[in-house]
């Protein structure tokens, strides 16, 4: 009865959600557009290039000379007549350039040379917006490569050029969804993780532990595998996130259960000398600083950005844990544990690049970012157990535990990359070459003072210490190539190579009366892991009348391997032995195809549906075979035998696109797993003390299904309101068998709001809200690791199908003031979590053990930021740089380093 109930207010809320944002969208506000440049002022960011060649040679030919013509209106006369605004002669390569051109109006390009005709052909910027459309797209219009015009050829007429005014906050369309950073004031002065909260689609905990449609995403950077943790990317230092829930076949088949999340950082590619500083504090005196500054002179284009964080986060929770061993002589015992975590440090963000403009179809390009973190978590838990015997004969303890780590971490990264236009538009060759490197040391002190009961004597001190420290290195490089066969149609080809190495060394043990470490080498471990991935894709698009279709096809070849060296114990004689162990497994080929179809009707309504198959290969600490006996409470280790998981998704999405730019887009999505990774909790024997122990790792489930519909909405209420709602009701389960305790099958749904508020005076107010009911814990999740996008800081939860976490939400605000000339400067005040409502709360059932988590984590957080502005935009940068990295999201989880 509770089910039909609890269904029925479901498809309640979806229906009161559908009919609310049709209502909106079909009475737009006053903030409906009025038109291309309504009451602005022209931009001249328009830019023409191209080459002028001889019929026959195809060379280009020098002293031809060039006239930029444009039609405007004179005052004086009251007719239209002619006016050059640019003109040239241009040089031995045939090579023209005109910028800084504003994009309404008409122009006609005026082509004299000795010996050959004078040509005349018209050009235009025609500014018409398209719903949904991708932004750089758009950009890449407005720089708008001419090709190469032979002179005694007829005139032909330009490809008509599509361009947007100001981004919104957010970009709606069927196959990506585009969140715009700089829109959000909300995340001024925070990380990564701060921006994930406001992304539609994307729910983070408490730990910065991110999830797309409840299932962990692959992450990436600038669309590249990156050994950074999210809360190490400064969101000063952000552009954009795209969300792609459903990628094809040029994009990399890893991440099948969820899709694609990219952190497209800002390039700072505009013109002359500009930049930006910034400054901040929070109410912990914690502060930060940052700045970018750019520099474009000729052919060379240099920007450079560096922030600098200090970071006090403080952290409550309590378990409570009741087990209850089914084995001779054991009683059951209840735990109640209380902690408060104070984790305070700092990191440092540096990124430099430069891009050189060999001629206006060729540009080389080279990055390189450097970081540096150091973290000091101390916790301090105390710790009340019973044991519950026969008979109310109940014996109890306390202790205390003060846990103390002093952490490092740094990360070195560098891209070059090479962009090739074709004189045919559309047509385009990358090639680039990355590579990322983190290292981290941890040294962890934990004092046990165990007590009789609280306020009795001490009966003794137990002092443990761990030293750790690991490397994580990616290398990849790939090809792309682009070529339009007519208007409608395109092939597109390309080919990638990944590689990652890992390594980590744990050395455990133990201090004695006189403070000497004594090595446990049964708890220690000496660990390596390599993979590889070699990939190629072809694509074929086409568009037929209002049909449109895109078929791809994706062939991956991988294989990893990995070795361990660590110490066991002989069962029979208890003799302790050193041991290498080695494993490894190989796929030759796996086929990933994919079909996207597109029908568009009339009145700006569009429907898709897709096919995908996807991989997700066990992670780091997946496959990690060392036990982590950290925390005497909560012990996990990884496991080598796991197999990868295959995913066929499918997903059918429908939008509108109203007056005034208000979208509406639903999807309905579901995903089948084969050999699912998942938690799982498991009884063995502690091989120092032979005490019954419980370990948390991972195992292949047979396979599991995830559907669920999710609905978005934008919509600009008023002149001075934006709204953008998201709402996701899905549901899960696993099929792992019968000797697994699974939570079973539970419908959830998840809803986020984000309110936008223009004032007068330069005031902004930004408002969210998001909210999550009873949630099966992702599988795949991690157990004090960030796999696959978590933050590296603090604490996480461990995801598994045995357990389940409790409804929570909360409300952010800011408030920004913007002033000086041209608003270049801004202060922003936020606040997170303003009525203490959010909170983690989580479940986990076993065999014999039952444990509920409740924490907390840096409630009502205030952060005041100041921000300053100057530069000029330069649109040109943007079609000749290689940004395919920026658009395509490639391969490979992040894995945590600092942890």
């Amino acid at each position: 009865m509770q089910n039909k109930f609890y269904l029925r207010n479901l498809l309640l809320i979806v229906l009161l959600f559908a009919f609310y944002q049709f209502s909106l969208a079909q009475y737009p506000g006053p903030g409906a557009a009025r038109g291309p440049g309504a009451g602005r002022q022209i931009p001249s960011i328009g830019h023409f290039y191209g080459k002028i060649v001889d019929p026959k040679t195809n060379k280009g030919i020098d002293g031809v000379s060039i006239q930029l013509i444009q039609t405007k209106f004179d005052t004086a006369t009251k007719k239209r007549k002619d006016t050059v605004i640019a003109g040239m002669i241009t040089e031995s390569k045939g090579n023209f350039s005109f910028d800084n051109l504003p994009i309404f109006g008409n122009f006609r390009l005026k082509i004299t040379a000795v010996g050959y005709k004078v040509l005349e052909q018209k050009v235009q910027f025609d500014l018409k917006y398209t719903p949904g459309q991708d932004m750089q797209q758009a950009l890449n219009n407005v720089d708008k490569d001419l090709g190469n015009i032979k002179l005694q050829t007829d005139a032909q007429t330009l490809s008509e050029v599509t361009v947007t005014g100001t981004k919104p906050l957010m970009q709606l369309g069927i196959d990506r969804k585009i969140y715009n950073v700089e829109k959000d004031i909300s995340v001024s002065g925070g990380s990564a993780i701060d921006v994930m909260k406001n992304v539609p689609s994307v729910a983070v905990d408490i730990d910065g532990n991110v999830t797309l449609r409840n299932s962990t995403p692959i992450i990436f950077v600038d669309g590249r595998p990156t050994t950074l943790t999210l809360d190490q990317i400064p969101a000063d230092a952000i552009q954009s996130i795209e969300i792609i829930t459903n990628p094809g076949a040029k994009y990399d088949a890893s991440g099948g259960t969820s899709g694609i999340l990219n952190i497209v950082l800002k390039k700072n590619r505009k013109a002359g000398y500009n930049g930006n500083l910034r400054a901040g504090v929070d109410q912990r005196g914690r502060v930060n600083a940052g700045a970018d500054i750019n520099v474009k002179q000729g052919k060379f284009n240099v920007f450079a950005n560096g922030n600098f964080n200090q970071r006090k986060s403080i952290t409550t929770g309590v378990t409570d844990r009741f087990t209850f061993l089914d084995t001779p002589a054991t009683y059951p015992t209840y735990l109640r544990q209380y902690d408060n975590n104070v984790n305070q440090g700092y990191f440092a963000f540096g990124r430099f690049g430069v891009d050189y403009f060999l001629d206006n179809r060729n540009t080389i390009s080279a990055s390189g970012t450097i970081v540096h973190g150091v973290f000091n978590p101390n916790v301090n838990s105390d710790l009340y157990v019973d044991t519950l015997k026969p008979n109310a004969d109940t014996t109890s303890s306390y202790t205390n535990r003060l846990s103390n780590t002093n952490a490092h971490f740094n990360n070195l990264g560098g891209m070059i990359s090479y962009k090739h236009n074709f004189p045919k538009s559309g047509e385009e060759w990358t090639a680039d070459a990355n590579y990322s490197k983190g290292s981290n040391k941890n040294d962890n002190t934990v004092n046990s003072y165990i007590y009789n009961e609280k306020g009795g004597s001490l009966n003794s001190v137990y002092t443990q210490q761990q030293h750790g420290s690991g490397t994580n290195e990616y290398i990849t490089a790939q090809t792309d190539f682009t070529n339009p066969i007519s208007e409608k149609s395109k092939i597109e080809a390309g080919a990638r190579v990944a590689i990652r190495n890992v390594g980590s060394v744990n050395n455990f043990g133990i201090l004695d009366k006189n403070g000497n470490f004594i090595p446990q080498p049964l708890l220690s471990s000496d660990y390596s892991y390599h993979d590889h991935v070699y990939a190629g894709y072809l694509t074929y698009s086409n568009v037929i009348k209002n049909f449109g279709y895109q078929v791809g096809l994706r062939a991956e070849s991988s294989s990893y391997q990995g070795s361990s060296n660590f110490t066991t114990k002989d069962s029979a004689t208890g003799a302790e032995k050193d041991t290498v162990g080695n494993f490894s497994n190989s796929y030759p080929i796996s086929l990933f195809p994919s079909v996207f179809l597109t029908q568009k009707f009339s009145g700006q309504n569009e429907l898709q549906l897709n096919y995908t198959r996807r991989i997700d290969r066990p992670g780091f600490f997946q496959l990690f075979p060392y036990t982590d006996y950290s925390d005497s409470l909560n012990l996990s280790r990884g496991n080598p035998n796991l197999k990868p998981q295959f995913t066929n998704s499918f997903e059918l999405s429908y939008q509108k696109t109203f007056k005034g730019n208000n979208t509406f887009l639903a999807s309905i999505y579901y995903k089948y797993t084969t050999d699912l990774i998942t938690r799982y909790q498991s009884q063995e024997k502690n091989p120092l003390t032979d005490s019954v122990v419980f370990i948390n790792t991972f195992i292949n489930a047979s396979s599991s299904f995830v559907t669920g519909l999710e609905l978005i909405g934008r919509n600009a209420i008023t002149k001075w309101w934006d709204l953008t709602s998201n709402i996701n009701i899905f549901t899960s389960k696993i099929n792992a068998g019968d000797s697994v305790q699974t939570i079973g099958q539970i419908w959830s749904w998840f809803g986020k709001v984000n309110n936008s508020f223009k004032l007068p005076k330069g005031f902004t107010i930004q408002v969210s809200g998001d909210y999550i009911s009873k949630t099966v814990l992702q599988p795949g999740g991690s157990a004090g690791t960030t796999s696959g996008g978590g933050r590296g800081f603090g604490q996480t939860v461990s995801g598994n199908s045995q357990g389940y976490s409790k409804p929570t939400g909360g409300v952010d605000a800011s408030i920004k003031y913007e002033f000086l000339k041209n608003k270049a400067a801004s202060i922003t005040l936020n606040v997170s979590d303003i009525f203490r409502t959010r909170v983690s709360d989580v479940v986990t059932e076993s065999k014999g053990i039952t444990q509920e988590v409740v924490r907390r984590r840096d409630p009502q957080f205030f952060r005041l930021q100041f921000n300053y502005r100057f530069g000029k935009f330069d649109v040109a940068l943007f079609k000749r740089k290689n940004t395919k990295g920026d658009m395509e999201n490639m391969q490979q989880g992040m894995q945590g380093i600092g942890q």
